[in-house]
């Protein structure tokens, strides 16, 4: 019941769309699916703190989802919505971009808009500063590829030379990059091997120590540029 308490001045319904945004969720109240999910057909929960989307199938007639600014990551998933025909994920934690497309494909047949800026899996300036042109019309083209009825893929509006390029071979045009857990197990992994490895003594010595390594060497050089022939004159060969 608490949810009830809260959501009048938080929430705004108008011409049915609803806006829930900015209020730190971790999932879709129950509260908005009981009092509006029938209704709504333009939702708007961006600025919370959504890692799942577990609810949303309790709004049927959902034509615009907007999920700008949230924890939403590669394991996210959508129920089937054949009415939605925008959906913007802005600024979330999603790698994978093979795996989001097939879940689209699948689950939401009749998508025309779709925005993924300032995620990994749309390699941009957003996204990262290693990320080039080039790397963006590569993602554009493989995103064509696999949703060939988008007409604004991240604000911008799809070009008919696109659409031709992605039939041609889009098929082949996704950049593999590691995936946000492995990037994070990789840091991980170098911060605990440069604890481990270290050149230095694990031991302090005294000023008095003046112990070395010592040990037999597997190679000989005595070619011209040798210590030994430094002192070696003319008159001495």
């Amino acid at each position: 019941m608490a949810d009830f308490k809260m959501l009048p001045s938080a929430v705004s319904f108008v011409d049915n769309s609803l806006c829930y945004s900015g209020q730190k969720c971790q999932r879709i109240p129950e509260a908005l699916i009981k009092l509006y999910g029938v209704k709504v057909h333009s939702l708007d929960l961006s600025y919370n703190e959504l890692a799942s989307l577990h609810g949303l199938e309790g709004f049927p007639q959902l034509r615009e989802l907007v999920l700008d600014n949230n924890q939403l990551s590669d394991s996210l998933s959508f129920p089937y919505m054949p009415e939605l025909h925008t959906l913007s994920l802005n600024k979330n934690n999603i790698c994978d971009i093979e795996s989001l497309l097939l879940k689209i494909r699948e689950n939401l047949p009749n998508i025309t808009y779709l925005s993924l800026l300032g995620n990994k899996a749309c390699p941009n300036e957003l996204s990262g500063a290693e990320n080039d042109e080039e790397d963006y019309q590569r993602y554009r083209c493989y995103v064509l590829y696999h949703l060939p009825n988008l007409k604004f893929l991240d604000s911008n509006k799809v070009r008919e030379s696109e659409k031709v390029e992605a039939r041609r071979r889009g098929k082949f045009m996704n950049i593999i990059r590691p995936k946000c857990s492995e990037v994070n197990d990789d840091i991980l992994n170098s911060i605990l091997i440069s604890e481990t490895l270290t050149p230095l003594s694990r031991t302090i010595r005294s000023p008095d120590d003046h112990r070395g390594a010592y040990g037999k060497c597997r190679y000989r050089y005595s070619g011209k540029h040798s210590e030994g022939n430094r002192f070696i004159s003319n008159s001495d060969l």
